[in-house]
């Protein structure tokens, strides 16, 4: 398996993807990241390839951060700022839908562009809370213009259903990438939208692949715990919807197994089985600290056979997949899923 993606004609991504949700303020619901180390990672994941990173206007601080290291490898005279990727999200408030317009886009791409330190965007991910407001197409197409006037390079989408993403593929939009949650936790892609966008010809690039940290040896064997971020808050709540406790346990002890197999953690052979389905095009794991870096390159170092991916997708088998399509219960008034949802963080 090779560690980049050619995403589009001559746009070349890497598999796993540097994400930065968990840098967000408010992330934390303890200490938060030490930005200097996050800081170190950055040009440590740059230098051993992993040039790719994501983010969104709704991540507090996020995009002005990795303008910031826009501005250091510039200024480094090593790794220039055009090798590398930097994807973010278009994701206007749930409260300012109806006012969403031309120039309301407009006015957010440029902001994105100003704290990005940036010319153009690579990839702007469009995002649209409630379907039931209208102007999702309208916007869609918004982008499309600010593509044309080379504000943008690239349009993809994320957290939409299979229905209305085709609306937008069938509208003419020239979308290259579906971001989605997806990992052993979460399986809804599975029901239609990795088939859809296999038909497509538009690779999946997925989050939550390892789940805010609970795909890993420190929980083999513990009872249940708080959570200590957002992400884990949402994971959990996946968790205790599918696999359960228990099964959640006998799962770290089967990717165990093959961990140690291969030589290997548990975060590792997770997100290869994710990388592995056929359709997926990259795996988004979160940046915390430099800690992590070399665990992220060890990715590549091995493979699951085929009798491995079998067993993992067996047991998995036994369990439930969560209701709906990707993101129906995260749009479900009154669902807790709905409820830890933040709408609107935009305009902060």
């Amino acid at each position: 398996m090779t560690k980049t993606l050619e995403l589009a004609k001559g746009y070349k991504i890497s598999r796993v993807i540097n994400g930065c949700w968990q840098l967000s303020a408010g992330h934390s619901l303890n200490a938060a990241p030490d930005k200097k180390d996050v800081m170190r990672a950055f040009h440590m994941l740059v230098e051993a390839g992993f040039t790719t990173f994501d983010c969104a206007d709704i991540y507090t601080g996020v995009e002005e951060f990795l303008g910031e290291f826009v501005k250091e490898l510039k200024q480094g005279g090593g790794i220039s700022p055009e090798d590398i990727q930097i994807h973010t999200k278009y994701v206007p408030d749930i409260n300012l839908l109806s006012e969403v317009d031309y120039q309301f886009t407009e006015r957010i791409i440029d902001r994105s562009l100003k704290r990005l330190n940036r010319e153009a965007l690579d990839l702007v991910q469009f995002h649209w809370w409630d379907y039931d407001v209208p102007g999702c197409l309208e916007t869609a197409g918004h982008l499309r213009r600010l593509q044309e006037q080379g504000k943008i390079r690239h349009i993809g989408v994320t957290n939409f259903d299979t229905k209305h993403f085709a609306e937008i593929v069938d509208a003419g939009i020239p979308i290259v990438s579906f971001q989605t949650q997806y990992s052993v936790f979460d399986r809804r892609p599975e029901k239609s939208l990795l088939q859809y966008c296999q038909s497509k010809g538009i690779p999946l690039l997925c989050y939550g692949t390892l789940s805010g940290g609970l795909l890993a040896e420190k929980w083999l064997g513990q009872p249940a715990a708080a959570p200590e971020t957002r992400s884990q808050v949402k994971y959990m709540q996946v968790l205790e919807d599918t696999l359960g406790w228990e099964g959640y346990q006998e799962l770290l002890l089967l990717l165990d197994k093959h961990a140690k197999r291969h030589a290997v953690s548990i975060a590792q052979v997770a997100a290869r089985y994710i990388l592995n389905q056929s359709g997926v095009g990259g795996v988004i794991i979160g940046v915390r600290n430099s800690n992590h870096v070399k665990s992220n390159t060890q990715i590549f170092d091995f493979d699951l056979d085929g009798s491995e991916i079998e067993e993992i997708r067996q047991f998995l088998s036994n369990y439930r997949i969560l209701e709906g399509e990707p993101f129906e219960l995260e749009r479900t008034i009154g669902s807790k899923y709905r409820n830890i949802m933040k709408m609107n963080l935009s305009e902060e």
